[in-house]
């Protein structure tokens, strides 16, 4: 699914400053900002990019996440797409279209990286090598997933003052992907009816 693949990632191009970092270390402070936050909702920008740095596409929207597994990811009009998953399986909806695709939900993170900010984060050590860079209020972490199944080569993930900020991604063939994340509130309460989709009627569903 296109939207998953561009969904919360991150792109390295300074990989050898983070070479010596040490992995326990990383882990354990990733893991300490994570469980921070038991609920996210944000607004996001994203801008996707070619190999040669070609402006692909730029969309801007909402996100809300809970843990564990589920989220709600709206990609504002002209392009509207909503994406939903109840921690089971995902939905995702295109109304011009008028066509919902479900699937299962795909709990490896290198597939579905929404689930490194609303899933299991122990999880995260078996999936990923992981440095991490700290430096006044910003903290950015590079996970490189471990098997080579995966949608992508290279995530960034940063925080600001201990707050969520961006993420970027870096594919096989080149293209990334930068998501700046906005007006970021967590543990805020959330009705788990946002985390499940109703077909509209007359919606064409594609079950894969």
């Amino acid at each position: 699914m296109r939207l998953i693949r561009l969904m919360l990632l991150a792109v390295l191009t300074t990989a050898s400053l983070f070479a010596h970092a040490d992995d326990e270390a990383a882990v354990k402070r990733l893991t300490e900002l994570l469980n921070q936050a038991q609920t996210i909702t944000a607004r996001f920008s994203q801008l996707s990019l070619d190999g040669s740095g070609t402006q692909l596409q730029e969309t801007a929207g909402e996100l809300a996440l809970k843990r564990p597994g589920l989220f709600r990811w709206h990609t504002d009009e002209p392009m509207e797409q909503l994406l939903v998953s109840d921690g089971k399986q995902v939905w995702l909806y295109d109304p011009d279209l008028e066509q919902v695709t479900i699937q299962s939900l795909d709990q490896r993170l290198t597939h579905t990286p929404a689930l490194l900010l609303s899933g299991d984060v122990s999880q995260i050590r078996e999936n990923f090598e992981i440095t991490f860079k700290e430096g006044g209020s910003v903290v950015d972490f590079i996970l490189k997933p471990k098997s080579k199944d995966t949608l992508f080569d290279s995530l960034r993930l940063s925080f600001r003052n201990g707050v969520l900020n961006d993420m970027q991604l870096i594919d096989s063939i080149g293209q990334r992907t930068n998501i700046l994340f906005m007006s970021v509130k967590m543990n805020q309460p959330l009705d788990d009816k946002q985390f499940s989709f109703d077909i509209p009627e007359g919606a064409d569903v594609i079950q894969e």
